[in-house]
């Protein structure tokens, strides 16, 4: 009992890095400031044609793809005043297909987790109950202090050498080459360049270790908030 009661706790700790970031990351894609952030910062509409609504509109379009069951990816938008009916072309395409794959991989991944932290809290608590709780605090402080310590890490690995750790994610995640786009013809990798994934893999990093702050403190915040509200 008490060899399983281990493994569940190391368990617990080890997941909440990935639980973390995999909810980050799912925000983060879900986020429209993201879009229109990047859009306004890398003057997109000037180097594609496309309206900045439009561009917004096609944002939401591929948002909502990545939510629903279309296998292909369409992007129906205005390029210079006139509609195209897909904005993407048969590569581009081909490339969603795998990226949908992934983010949908991502999260399930984050729901599975998601379901063990709900098991393990609920079995914590029917079979210690009031014991369980301080108990339950301190994993989620380990959870949190070891996801800052690895987001700190990779962190600065980004920000360093982001290129390199792109193209490794890349050449990892993908087991062909339709991700080389070219943005002279492929609207894909106009409207998102490198430095669009740089912001938002900084974004995704901010909120993951604002997550594993307040898992960090949680013990000491709530014993903060407990005598207040006695």
């Amino acid at each position: 009992m008490e060899i399983a009661r281990k493994v569940a706790v190391i368990l617990f700790i080890a997941l909440v890095p990935i639980f973390l970031i995999t909810t980050s990351v799912r925000w983060v894609i879900s986020f429209p400031g993201l879009y229109s952030y990047g859009f306004d910062k890398y003057n997109i509409s000037h180097y594609t044609g496309i309206e900045r609504d439009d561009l917004l509109d096609a944002a939401a379009q591929l948002r909502d793809y990545f939510n629903n069951d279309d296998e292909d990816i369409v992007i129906r938008t205005f390029v210079l005043g006139v509609l195209r009916e897909n904005l993407y072309n048969q590569r581009e395409i081909d490339h969603m297909r795998d990226v949908k794959i992934l983010v949908n991989n991502v999260y399930r991944v984050q729901e599975i987790i998601g379901l063990y932290f709900l098991a393990f809290a609920a079995v914590g608590f029917y079979i210690s109950r009031r014991l369980f709780t301080a108990a339950f605090l301190r994993v989620l402080s380990r959870g949190g202090k070891v996801t800052l310590a690895l987001v700190v890490v990779v962190g600065l690995l980004s920000a360093v050498a982001f290129n390199q750790l792109f193209l490794l994610f890349h050449l990892v995640s993908f087991s062909n080459d339709f991700w080389q786009l070219d943005p002279r013809v492929d609207y894909l990798i106009a409207m998102f360049p490198q430095n669009f994934f740089f912001d938002a893999t900084m974004l995704i990093a901010a909120s993951t270790i604002v997550f594993a702050l307040l898992l960090a403190f949680a013990p000491r915040l709530l014993r903060r908030w407990v005598p207040a509200h006695r």
